[in-house]
């Protein structure tokens, strides 16, 4: 499950990594993105050349609306995309086929359960150093009866690392920059398993953090703070 992240990097840090196509939105600093937000896209432009590392970035409702939809009812949104689902789930295979993108991340929250207590600890997970990777993500574009049309994405999930399980048993499906690229390569759905592959042991690190991360309308830095030691 991912249900909350962070973008603290600027928008122009995926330039390290992908030649991109077009204007950069501007998307300043993020510390608790919520589900049905506006959120940045990396897709393959269309009509980019097999083999040019090339994207343009785009601002999508942050929740699959298949494109056979009534309608973008944030109750049935799909905000995360099993990977053992993808080739299966009438939502996920066509885009899965033909519409995979990548969102840009610098951190996801999970909540752990507690054995004492109803309540749940939210924990931050990033790299060591807050830089920058990349969600395995697919998008649709829903239209109205009027033509007017909505670009969302949901974020696919994999089996937690072992590290990371004590927290969650899921993770989002993470990837580094030659990851990125073969996943929004034109490759055949078969030549993405591996990336698709829960990781023996992850490379993020995680931290208790309070629970402002818990009210979606809270985002500020005061969400990634590490709680002391026995809070």
């Amino acid at each position: 499950m991912c249900g909350r992240f962070i973008l603290t990097a600027p928008l122009s840090a995926v330039e390290r990594h992908f030649a991109v196509a077009g204007p950069i939105p501007n998307f300043p600093p993020r510390y608790n993105i919520a589900p049905s937000q506006p959120i940045p896209v990396l897709r393959r432009p269309s009509g980019a050349a097999q083999g040019v590392d090339q994207v343009e970035i785009v601002l999508m409702r942050w929740g699959l609306i298949p494109s056979w939809s009534r309608g973008p009812d944030a109750r049935y949104s799909m905000i995360n995309a099993r990977a053992e689902s993808l080739q299966e789930r009438p939502a996920y295979r066509q885009a899965y086929r033909q519409r995979r993108a990548l969102v840009p991340a610098t951190g996801y929250y999970e909540w752990q359960s507690r054995t004492d207590s109803k309540a749940k600890d939210p924990w931050l997970i990033s790299l060591p150093d807050r830089s920058l990777f990349f969600f395995a993500a697919l998008w649709e574009n829903w239209r109205n009866s009027a033509g007017q049309e909505v670009l969302s994405v949901a974020i696919v999930t994999v089996d937690a690392s072992a590290d990371l399980r004590p927290i969650h048993d899921r993770m989002p499906a993470a990837l580094d920059g030659a990851g990125g690229n073969l996943w929004l390569s034109p490759a055949a759905p078969a030549a993405l398993t591996r990336l698709l592959t829960p990781p023996a042991v992850s490379p993020f690190q995680a931290v208790r953090v309070g629970r402002l991360v818990n009210d979606p309308t809270h985002d500020a830095p005061d969400c990634i703070a590490e709680l002391a030691a026995g809070r």
